[in-house]
């Protein structure tokens, strides 16, 4: 036996150290359990088959092992101790007297904590031990830490083959440690692109060979063993020897989904508030376009009341005092004409300054309502009088239709008769000569609508005229008119209907418009007491 200079008194040496000995020869055992027990180590038991060996670690939990390659039965040291490091964590020396190429390279494939050739002198045995402890403790202590990580770790060989899942890992790609040991690492950690679902592992570990490195990702897609997708950013760094050769990979990951809902939450805020901001904006420019529309009508208003009352002092000139200055019949016509001319044009401008008035009072509710009876039976037809003469001139045809048992309505009377009045210009600006216009009220129910409320029904239509479907939804825009060969054939300023649909709801009621190829009618409907 060779002797060795053992620790002095004073030096800590390891307590209680229990080593579990495996060995088929029962001579060799006992003389390794002597050499042990002298270097202060304790022996719980000695084994001297596989199956004894891990029967005997399950029981007894010894803080290492020194297995023997070579043992009786069908299973051999090298499996045995596989199977001891994998479900005990129990560190394992090899112990034996054949080293040829095979038996070596199936005993590194298990990973041991050493390995020791017989015969065994209690210097080497003594290093071999403490070395193993040395490295365990080591180990078991960066295992502590992956396991308790609140990222996933997943750590491979150099073939990609899993060796290591801590419990975060196993919890977000649903395998377990014992299922996937040994398993390809593109079996168990399947990362798509988000959009495509396209594999990407493969090419960052290809990436990762080259790099000394680490390789950050963001915005991949982990679809675990059930087939959950769950957003991951992950980090994968290559392990290497102290030659440079990878010797496997360490994958990092986590679950960013909080991270992405918190980020989204954040730009819905973001962009809550950029929208407060510009209703902030578009409010103050409303309100600035109706400060202006305002101001300017009522600056326009004045000089052009105006110029149409010295155009009806001029024509009332020209008509008593003939020509003036003495001028020829032809001055006289010619005067006349541009009278009348700028009498209509300052008419149209006046209209235009008191419609857009009207729509700056009515978007601020600020029009005032004044309720009185009106006799429709007489009162229609009064309202229709003046476009009588324009409708002879166009060779027109005014139809007026008013049921009997409508006698007697409450409503405003002037927003009534501003409705009436733009429904029925619009239909003679449209209908061409020999066409037909046609007035029509009586009184209908609506299932949809309160059985305490009757409503008047106005439907004002024209012969000749067609609105494409596409314009239908657009006519009562203010400023829009229907495109035609001459955008602006018609004249008018777009207003008239815009209005017409504003003070038909400040009636509380509704307005609808339909087209044929030869026929367009608007449909008033106002809300009558009962």
């Amino acid at each position: 036996m060779i002797m060795i200079d053992l620790p002095s008194s004073e030096t800590t040496l390891p307590e209680a150290t229990r080593i579990l000995v495996v060995e088929d020869e029962q001579v060799i055992a006992i003389n390794l359990r002597e050499s042990l027990e002298s270097l202060g180590y304790t022996v719980p038991a000695l084994a001297a088959t596989a199956a004894a060996a891990i029967a005997k670690a399950t029981e007894l939990r010894p803080d290492l092992v020194l297995m023997d390659i070579r043992l009786k039965g069908e299973m051999d040291g090298i499996q045995a101790a596989e199977q001891i490091w994998q479900t005990l964590q129990i560190p394992v020396i090899y112990v034996t007297g054949h080293s040829d190429q095979s038996t070596l390279e199936r005993a590194k494939a298990t990973a041991p904590f050493g390995y020791i050739l017989k015969p065994i002198g209690e210097k080497e045995l003594y290093m071999a031990i403490e070395t193993a402890l040395q490295r365990c403790a080591r180990e078991q202590l960066l295992l502590a830490v992956f396991r308790s990580m609140g990222d996933g770790v997943i750590v491979t060989d150099a073939q990609h083959r899993i060796k290591f899942l801590n419990a975060m890992a196993e919890q977000l790609t649903g395998w377990t440690q014992a299922a996937a040991r040994n398993q390809p690492l593109t079996d168990v950690l399947r990362i798509v692109e988000p959009q495509t679902q396209v594999p990407v592992l493969d090419r960052w570990l290809e990436m990762v060979l080259t790099s000394a490195e680490p390789i950050y990702l963001e915005d991949d897609v982990l679809i675990s063993k059930q087939g959950q997708e769950i957003p991951i950013a992950d980090r994968i760094t290559s392990l290497r020897d102290s030659r440079g050769n990878v010797t496997g990979i360490v994958i990092v990951f986590r679950d960013i989904t909080q991270q992405l809902l918190a980020a989204e939450r954040n730009l819905a805020v973001e962009r809550a508030k950029q929208l407060e901001i510009q209703m902030v904006e578009m409010q103050r420019l409303s309100d600035l376009k109706e400060d202006f529309l305002a101001t300017v009508s009522h600056e326009l208003r004045t000089p052009l009341s105006n110029i149409q009352l010295a155009t009806r002092m001029l024509s009332i000139i020209l008509d008593q005092f003939g020509v003036l200055a003495k001028e020829s019949e032809a001055g006289s016509v010619a005067l006349g004409r541009y009278i009348k001319i700028l009498k209509e044009q300052s008419d149209q401008e006046l209209k235009l300054v008191n419609d857009l008035l009207d729509m700056q009072r009515l978007n601020a509710e600020a029009y005032p309502l004044d309720l009185s009876i009106v006799h429709l039976q007489s009162w229609l037809p009064h309202l229709l009088e003046p476009f009588a003469e324009r409708i002879r001139i166009n060779h027109q045809q005014l139809r007026i239709n008013i049921s009997a048992d409508l006698q007697v309505i409450q409503t405003d009377i002037h927003v009534l008769t501003r409705i009436i009045s733009e429904l029925i210009n619009n239909a003679c600006k449209y209908t061409p000569p020999a066409g037909e216009i046609t007035v029509a009220a009586h009184i209908v129910s609506q299932d949809d609508r309160p059985v305490n409320l009757s409503y008047l029904a106005i439907a004002i239509s024209n012969s000749g005229t067609s609105i494409p479907d596409a314009e239908l939804e657009r006519i009562f825009d203010p400023f829009y008119r229907i495109p035609q060969g001459d955008r602006w054939a018609k004249g008018g300023t777009g207003l008239g209907l815009a209005l017409v649909k504003k003070f038909v709801g400040y009636l509380g009621g509704s307005i609808q418009v339909s087209s044929s190829a030869t026929q367009t009618c608007f449909t008033v409907c106002l809300p009558l007491c009962s």
